[in-house]
């Protein structure tokens, strides 16, 4: 990062204490808390880390990786490399085809909810797959901040920053928040629900709002409901009974976003 250039080193031990580190915080999906670091996997999210101008502590790539002059570069982005045998990273990586590239990077200090921004917030929004494509939407859309009620998916684990893939970077995360926290809101809830009166097409949408997404089994809790001052449906003339938290996060998002354009 300042022009100098890292310090590299060969791995040839399974027991070598970063591949110790890194297995620990792949197994232990909210292992970041303990540790204070993440662990990114990937060309892309590295890619994202460095198009923003954020540090890194450690690259970590095969040996093969380390052939390509692309890659090589990009690893240079850290103070320090470590090169490794392919199945000495297959060890750690849990992607079926490891992606051979990633960085160690520090987690970032918790941070302060702002109150005035739109928000997407996140009632035990369980599935990895899913808090992760939601974040992706909301830095798609321009929704600034995303809020986490105990019980969703921890933000920072390896599974929801593969999902989110560098869009953590664009957005201020919160989590470990109790429904309790959300009065502190400026900006009114709206929640989505399949047995609400009002379509998302024609509801008269607050601006900015906060939208509020539940639990994939059993959607945003009866409490939290009760604070929203709207709740609406996403009309499916195919008639299948419920989308995919992901991609009803998706349609109202865009649904905010396109209202705004047209202002």
């Amino acid at each position: 990062m300042s022009g100098a250039a890292p310090r590299v080193q060969a791995l040839s031990s399974r027991d070598n204490p970063l591949l110790r580190q890194l297995r620990r915080l792949v197994q232990d999906g909210a292992g970041y808390r303990r540790a204070g670091v993440l662990w990114l996997e990937g060309e892309h999210m590295c890619a994202a880390l460095r198009a923003r101008g954020l540090p890194a502590r450690q690259a970590v790539l095969t040996e093969q990786a380390w052939e390509q002059p692309a890659l090589r570069e990009l690893a240079s982005w850290a103070p320090a490399v470590a090169v490794l045998p392919q199945a000495l990273f297959a060890g750690f990586s849990p992607l079926p085809s490891p992606a051979g590239l990633g960085f160690l990077v520090d987690a970032p200090a918790p941070a302060v909810a702002d109150p005035a921004a739109a928000s997407v917030v996140l009632d035990r929004v369980q599935d990895a797959g899913n808090v992760g494509s939601i974040l992706r939407s909301a830095a798609a859309f321009g929704v600034p901040q995303v809020l986490a009620i105990q019980g969703t998916a921890a933000l920072w684990s390896p599974k929801v920053l593969r999902a989110g893939m560098g869009a953590h970077f664009a957005l201020r995360l919160i989590e470990g928040l109790g429904e309790g926290d959300l009065g502190a809101l400026r900006v009114p809830l709206v929640a989505t629900s399949s047995h609400a009166a009002q379509a998302l097409p024609q509801a008269a949408l607050p601006r900015p709002c906060n939208w509020v997404l539940g639990h994939e089994g059993q959607g945003v809790s009866a409490s939290l409901l009760a604070r929203c001052a709207l709740t609406v449906r996403i009309p499916q003339p195919g008639g299948e009974e419920s989308l995919n938290v992901a991609a009803a996060a998706a349609v109202c998002l865009y649904e905010s976003a396109r209202r705004a354009g047209d202002q």
